[in-house]
């Protein structure tokens, strides 16, 4: 995932979440692949959710292997669902928001404070991965 379908995927799950239908069809339509840009966000937040660690360092908890794999099986339907097309988007991103709203925020924290800190660290692994060219000149990506 590169910096800008990072970006992108973000944005479409705010304008999602906060209902904004005209900003999320823009988005959609702007980005085709954003069903599958949608389960690679879910797949990065899934994932470290789902492995939980033991009680001591390299020893996985009891439960590890269950909720690893309801996780897998959860980014997995996602997949299917999305190669469905492009009107998947909507669906896959409010799973995306439910499993954010359910397993990722605390004490009534709203969940767009809980999007913003994942896409700034999406958008960090991102730039990880696709680092600007030698000699580029840094360019500033807004998240919000």
């Amino acid at each position: 995932m590169t910096p800008h379908t990072a970006i992108s995927a973000f944005s479409y799950l705010r304008a999602v979440q906060a209902d904004d239908v005209d900003a999320a069809r823009d988005f959609a339509d702007a980005e085709p692949r954003m069903p599958e840009l949608l389960v690679d966000v879910a797949e990065r937040i899934v994932v470290p959710v789902t492995a939980l660690p033991g009680p001591e360092p390299g020893e996985p908890c009891a439960d590890t292997f269950a909720l690893e794999a309801l996780g897998r099986v959860f980014v997995t339907s996602l997949r299917i669902w999305a190669q469905a097309g492009s009107d998947t988007a909507e669906g896959i991103a409010r799973a995306v928001l439910d499993f954010a709203q359910q397993f990722l925020t605390e004490n009534h924290e709203d969940v767009a404070d809980t999007l913003r800190q994942l896409e700034t660290v999406g958008v960090g692994q991102a730039l990880e991965a696709h680092p600007a060219p030698a000699g580029a000149h840094p360019a500033r990506l807004t998240t919000a």
